[in-house]
């Protein structure tokens, strides 16, 4: 199996902490919320062990990365000069992108806004949708009405933060181990009141799924105590001012060959349709639902998304 190594680049003024396996063409993995660049450790050695130079950071914020104090230093505006800036880093003029979670939202638009360097794509999780009608948090406001929502949740400073922080063990296996994927109720619950929280009435799993163990919790547990949860919060808080600086994302189209995974059991369908996507991305190749996954794809399902993404790596021009 190929060696996993780990170094410290500076991008676009930051530092970021990659981890990293194999030679070859370069293939850069974004990973979501709550997670790290470890949430690819499944994906590093297959890559690598295919003739891939494989390449996962901790996104801004997370992990053993940089964690800038202002809200707007995690708007999308900066995470693609980040993503942009590391291929320069690296030597490197072009890459293929792969994403989960907001990985995947970063993924889309840096194919989107840089085709010149992001000569393929794959998101996992969660569809290209360009640019809504409306700036998001009024969208979700005139949508879900009173609804308590977790996006709204998350976008008073500080709030969220307590939360999570409390008992951050607790924390991550609430929402890493709830099945299927999570627990639906702590996106949209109309049970809950103003004041409730993105826990409150979510069980603690007493037994781990299959595809997680103690092990991992622990370091997902010890990442998140060291960098805390503000940082993967502001990425929400940034929604409406990526709708102001990117209104070129209401033209976009991802013409560059993709290819899209999601798990069947996944909570989040029901708040991103797939259809849409089609038409914003003529390249996409593939659609694929896995049956049975739920939202942590690449952990819970690596021999498919492995196979999945290897197919489609080796489709590509060389």
């Amino acid at each position: 199996m190929a060696d996993i190594t780990h170094r410290t680049v500076r991008t676009n003024g930051i530092h970021l902490h990659l981890s990293e396996a194999g030679q070859g063409p370069l293939v850069l993995l974004l990973h979501g919320w709550p997670e790290s660049g470890y949430s690819w450790r499944h994906q590093l050695a297959a890559l690598a062990e295919a003739g891939y130079h494989a390449v996962a950071p901790d996104v801004r914020g997370y992990g053993q990365s940089d964690r800038p104090e202002p809200v707007e230093a995690y708007s999308m505006k900066q995470l693609l000069a980040d993503w942009v800036g590391l291929l320069d880093a690296l030597g490197e003029k072009t890459a293929v992108v792969v994403g989960h979670d907001w990985g995947a939202a970063m993924a889309w638009t840096c194919a989107a806004l840089h085709p010149d360097r992001f000569r393929a794509v794959v998101g996992l999780s969660v569809p290209y949708l360009g640019r809504a009608p409306l700036p998001p948090t009024q969208l979700f406001r005139s949508m879900f009405k009173d609804t308590w929502v977790y996006l709204l949740y998350f976008q008073a400073p500080g709030v969220a933060e307590a939360e999570f922080e409390a008992d951050v063990p607790r924390t991550v296996r609430t929402i890493l181990a709830g099945a299927p994927g999570f627990d639906s109720r702590g996106l949209v619950d109309p049970a809950r009141r103003k004041g409730d929280g993105f826990l409150t009435g979510l069980d603690v799993p007493d037994s781990l799924p299959a595809w997680l163990t103690e092990a991992d919790l622990a370091h997902f547990a010890k990442e998140l105590e060291h960098s805390g949860f503000r940082g993967g919060l502001n990425r929400y808080r940034n929604m409406d001012r990526d709708w102001e600086e990117l209104p070129e994302l209401a033209t976009a189209l991802i013409r560059q060959p993709a290819l899209f995974l999601i798990g069947e059991k996944d909570p989040g369908r029901g708040f991103s349709p797939v259809d849409p996507m089609k038409a914003l991305v003529p390249g996409l190749r593939d659609l694929v639902v896995i049956p049975g996954a739920g939202h942590w794809l690449q952990q819970e399902r690596p021999q498919e998304v492995n196979a999945a993404l290897l197919a489609f790596l080796k489709s590509l021009p060389a």
